[in-house]
């Protein structure tokens, strides 16, 4: 399913993406973006099971690749994809909201913890930690995945937010090179929530998002 809102078209995907071939669009679109000749996207899918190994992937963090494993592209190191797990593709051209990656970073994490904000869940950044960070138990954890690749000023690749994904799943890497941090979902911090109901939230908390991005912009 797809919807234009304004010159962005949000995009949902039904059943499992194929790994390789959601790398292979957004590759294509990013470069059509970059040349003006397709609109800004955000895309909203579910992986089969996979592991990812960004720029910065130790293969001494690869623990057991029980699942295939890709060459992503992003900035970061392993991370997993699954059922459960809602993975948002931002492709936006940042020659038009602003040319700077940290910003834009910075902007995405703050995306997604307002949307689950709006779910009921308190998150927050990390110094020295990309990601989204919740607290379980009394303990510390990552809900949240932040990869993001810019080539030409235009983004591709995003964020996974774990809502209610095989955890056990990720006992085959080290996520994100942080062993010391565990990993968990919202339905392991027993909310019940859908992919609908996220989708909803990030579709609320989106013109934030691009506001933040503006604000940026003319402060550069």
């Amino acid at each position: 399913m797809t919807r234009s809102d304004s010159d962005i078209d949000w995009t949902v995907a039904d059943g499992l993406t194929d790994y390789a071939t959601a790398l292979s669009a957004m590759e294509a679109r990013a470069a059509a973006i970059a040349d003006g000749s397709a609109r800004e996207q955000i895309w909203l899918l579910e992986h089969p099971p996979l592991y990812t190994a960004g720029t910065s992937a130790d293969p001494a963090e690869m623990l057991d690749p029980r699942f295939p494993v890709f060459r992503a592209g992003r900035g970061g190191r392993y991370t997993y994809h699954g059922p459960g797990q809602r993975v948002g593709y931002v492709l936006l051209n940042l020659k038009t909201r602003g040319e700077d990656v940290r910003c834009y970073v910075h902007a995405l994490e703050g995306w997604v913890i307002a949307a689950l904000a709006d779910l009921g869940v308190t998150c927050w950044r990390a110094e020295g930690r990309v990601g989204i960070w919740t607290d379980d138990n009394g303990v510390e954890a990552k809900i949240g995945a932040i990869g993001v690749r810019v080539r030409r000023w235009v983004t591709f690749h995003g964020f996974a937010v774990n809502v209610a994904p095989d955890l056990t799943h990720f006992d085959g890497i080290v996520p994100c090179g942080l062993p010391e941090f565990a990993v968990t979902s919202l339905q392991e911090l027993g909310k019940t929530c859908s992919m609908v109901a996220l989708d909803a939230a990030l579709s609320r908390q989106f013109p934030c998002f691009l506001a933040s991005l503006a604000k940026a912009n003319k402060k550069a």
